[in-house]
């Protein structure tokens, strides 16, 4: 395997530190609003890179983290503190109704759990420990309650985002502060002031920590200091990443993080320049998960993610999407027929060598997703397999039971348990998707004994009613099949 590590900029063979097992820590939401489509392509590439991990063999522990405290505006305004004043909410009230509203996305589009989510608010006495490690080792010092890393006394600071730390912008968020020694110091600890309701008691007095300290101590504490996968957003290499491995190595005396993966952003057409622009809540210009899934199913939108490079950028629009479900559909639709006529095939017929097709699509795949997690090419060998697929169902010639089989079960590794795009039992739309098959296939046969008694009214009736449900038959010479309209 190969993975292009941002830190150094090129691609690297992949080498766990322990054989057999990997830490990966991804850095999560802040929770303060509904998740857009920017985190869905952040978290769908990040679900895929787990899943293949898993596939490939290696024992996988994915940490990723939930932030709900510390994750500051350029104004030192608290963004969890801000949503709940807008809304005369508590704060932990906004971060337990995110939280949940988070996760119901993520499940809603087939991203699996990681084995530990963290909060931020949980890990406060981790955070102040690796703060006191800090100060002790003369790179943190504190100023009227106020804790802030020093970046003269970190020689490796902005090898990360190649920025020198005398070229920074004034403008930086991080640059905010008059008490700081250097205009890049950035905050660990701030003080509280009296009206401040996130707060706890610290060596410093009462205050509450900074947004890049969390992840540098939960990544420690079910990782260890040094680990193998650190992944998120690119819009975060500066100044999160960048301080998380400045703050992690001076503490600790290591390497943080081995392989920096870091994804491309969503993009939006700006209605006015016709350029691209990243989806942001800070824009405004955003699309929640929840309102694209009443237009799109999962899988669909998946899809669309997956068929970009998780590295690259991508403009996300109406043509894309239906584009995306059309592909989709073109996946699912085989393995469809590949169901219905396993209902009927004779256990002995010949499957005209189709194994070895499928061996070979099965190494093809392997071979892309070795190299960077190459999404798009793998949908490539599944849609190139798809061909072949349809061409041995529509030749005329029977295909046995064990073939048949053999073509589901190659969708389900690799298209679903990999990509996350098939099911046991797709269905459709969402819901019972066993129950609903068997009922379209009962409307069918319904439809086939209308017909052969030459209820023609009967027959277009069942037509017509299921394709105002959203679902096509096709009549084939070997009998009606269906799809989703």
């Amino acid at each position: 395997m190969r993975i292009f590590n941002v830190l150094g900029r090129q691609k690297q063979d992949f080498k766990p530190i322990h054989e057999g097992r990997v830490g990966m820590y991804v850095c999560g939401p802040t929770v303060y609003e509904h998740s857009h489509l920017g985190h869905a392509k952040t978290y769908v590439s990040f679900d895929v890179v787990a899943r293949y991990l898993r596939y490939r063999g290696f024992d996988l522990l994915y940490v990723q983290n939930i932030t709900d405290v510390g994750h500051l505006r350029a104004n030192d305004e608290d963004r969890i503190l801000m949503r709940a004043a807008q809304l005369k909410a508590k704060p932990m009230q906004i971060v337990e109704t995110y939280t949940r509203s988070y996760f119901e996305d993520m499940d809603a589009l087939g991203v699996q759990r990681p084995d530990i989510s963290p909060r931020a608010s949980g890990h406060v006495p981790e955070q102040i420990e690796m703060i006191q490690t800090l100060i002790a080792k003369n790179h943190a010092y504190e100023v009227d309650g106020n804790v802030y890393f020093d970046v003269l006394s970190d020689a490796d600071y902005g090898k990360l985002s190649n920025r020198r730390v005398d070229e920074q912008q004034a403008e930086s968020r991080e640059l905010i502060g008059g008490d700081k020694r250097h205009a890049a110091d950035f905050a660990l600890w701030k003080r509280a002031e009296p009206e401040h309701i996130l707060r706890w008691n610290s060596p410093w007095g009462a205050g509450f920590p900074g947004w890049h300290i969390e992840c540098s101590a939960m990544a420690n504490k079910y990782l260890g200091a040094n680990f193998d996968i650190h992944g998120g957003g690119i819009d975060n290499i500066y100044p999160h990443n960048e301080n998380e491995i400045a703050q992690s190595e001076c503490a600790n005396g290591a390497s943080f993080a081995n392989y920096w993966m870091l994804t491309g952003s969503l993009n939006v057409l700006d209605p006015d320049e016709g350029i691209p622009v990243k989806m942001s809540k800070s824009l405004g210009n955003y699309i929640t998960i929840k309102d694209a899934l009443k237009s799109y199913r999962p899988a669909e939108l998946r899809y669309f993610i997956l068929t970009s490079h998780y590295s690259n950028p991508v403009v996300y629009s109406d043509e894309a999407l239906v584009s995306a479900k059309a592909g989709w559909e073109r996946l699912m639709n085989a393995l469809r027929l590949v169901r219905q006529q396993m209902q009927a095939a004779p256990e002995s017929a010949a499957g005209n060598g189709f194994s070895e097709r499928l061996a070979r699509a099965q190494a093809d795949f392997r071979d892309v997703m070795d190299d960077d997690f190459n999404s798009p090419r793998a949908i490539a060998v599944l849609q190139d397999l798809t061909r072949d697929v349809n061409s041995l169902l529509n030749s005329g010639s029977d295909v046995g039971l064990q073939t048949l089989k053999a073509i589901e079960d190659t969708y389900l590794r690799l298209a679903g348990d990999v990509l996350g795009l098939a099911s046991e039992t797709p269905a459709a739309s969402g819901g019972d998707s066993q129950r609903e098959a068997a009922l379209v296939q009962m409307l069918i046969d319904m439809r086939a004994q209308a017909r052969a008694a030459r209820d023609y009214a009967r027959s277009d009736e069942i037509r017509d009613k299921l394709a105002a449900l959203g679902i096509v038959l096709e009549d084939r010479a070997d009998g009606t099949t269906w799809k989703p309209g």
